[in-house]
């Protein structure tokens, strides 16, 4: 069995240098993530709801620190659909997709969401300006244009690799460009 707590805390340390780095002010915040690969096994065969709630009320904090709104990502066998609040579905224009994640269909992550947001849709998918990727779930398509690893200290969550990433625009002109004010 996975320790909780320590993963608790990773998951606490990864969203705390996120806010450190200043990059990651309201927006759309994707949050791939395996709980299996957090617990040692392999992608897609170890799904865990106890590590899925203590990340989702962690994200949660992060999202009420950075004004970021969450997407969580489902996995490959509903198409990396996402669920969001409906409300930012509606804001952003977001294309509502039919089906509801379960462990085994969408993942314990994606499925511990949608049962404990307060008006949960799946989307098919987004541009969002940042993003965590716990576990190597592959979050880039749903990141705007030019996303920008951040470094941080953190490197994993329990067993699972995690890769941050920001976005900006993109820089166009050529050698007479100007990019900063």
């Amino acid at each position: 069995m996975a320790d909780v707590k320590a993963i608790q805390q990773d998951t606490a340390n990864v969203a705390r240098q996120l806010l450190e780095t200043g990059h990651m002010r309201n927006g759309l915040f994707v949050v791939g993530c395996s709980t299996s690969e957090i617990a040692g096994e392999r992608i897609g065969t170890s799904g865990s709801e106890a590590i899925a709630e203590v990340l989702f009320e962690e994200w949660r904090k992060f999202s009420k620190q950075s004004g970021a709104d969450l997407a969580f990502q489902c996995c490959e066998h509903l198409n990396r659909s996402l669920v969001v609040e409906r409300e930012v579905q509606q804001a952003n224009g977001y294309t509502e997709v039919t089906a509801i994640p379960v462990s085994d269909a969408g993942g314990s992550m994606a499925s511990y969401a949608f049962k404990h947001m307060d008006d949960p849709v799946l989307v098919e998918t987004v541009q969002a300006q940042g993003g965590v990727d716990i576990g190597d779930t592959l979050i880039g398509m749903h990141l705007k244009r030019v996303a920008v690893p951040l470094r941080i200290e953190q490197k994993s969550i329990g067993h699972a690799h995690v890769t941050v990433a920001r976005t900006r625009p993109p820089l166009v002109g050529g050698a007479r460009a100007i990019y900063e004010r």
